[in-house]
């Protein structure tokens, strides 16, 4: 019987390390920006971001590839700077945002591309249209103590979707020749994350 307890108090001391290496994440909404360009008139970049979003990560250390990400954004909360444009964009000729009021992000893998980067695969749901999209993250940073004794990190994602790929496919021809908006956006994530305790 002891030598049956001793082996199990082993597998057990064994597992924990491994447990150890995975820790919950928030993502500090306060610290954090979701952004996007898009191509104007084929001669310029827009810029806007939405204010307000949430997201949960698992990061494990001791296998990095092993870790989760999910991300939810809220459509209405969408600002280029500019009233009319915005209204615009939560417009059915856009993000329809009173019938889709978020898009979500999932992670299904992610693999290691250099030092401190990454890509992680997931599916990216907006505009009731689910397709995969790759993201290039730096990071997540280490772990530093913030002055009221919280645990943070950091973080960039990055990737490039068509926006017709999702169904919005609005646009208007111009005289000079090309479209108003471009197909192409570019969507970044600056995220500090917060360690549930």
């Amino acid at each position: 019987m002891k030598r049956i307890i001793t082996a199990i108090s082993m597998i057990i001391a064994l597992a924990l390390p491994g447990l150890a290496a995975a820790s919950s994440w928030t993502i500090d909404q306060d610290h954090s920006n979701v952004g996007f360009k898009v191509k104007h008139l084929m001669v310029s970049n827009v810029k806007g971001e939405f204010r307000n979003f949430n997201g949960t990560l698992e990061i494990d250390d001791k296998d990095v590839t092993k870790s989760k990400v999910s991300v939810n954004i809220e459509t209405p909360s969408i600002t280029t700077g500019v009233t009319k444009r915005d209204d615009h964009l939560k417009s059915p000729d856009f993000f329809d945002v009173a019938k889709y009021p978020a898009m979500t992000f999932v992670s299904k893998k992610v693999k290691k591309a250099g030092n401190n980067k990454l890509k992680v695969y997931g599916d990216l749901t907006l505009h009731g249209i689910t397709r995969e999209v790759v993201l290039d993250v730096e990071g997540p940073s280490k772990a530093y103590k913030d002055p009221w004794g919280n645990t943070k990190r950091g973080a960039t994602a990055t990737t490039k979707v068509n926006r017709k790929d999702f169904g919005l496919t609005w646009n208007k021809a111009i005289e000079s020749g090309g479209v108003m908006v471009g197909e192409e956006v570019t969507i970044t994530l600056e995220v500090e994350l917060l360690q549930k305790k």
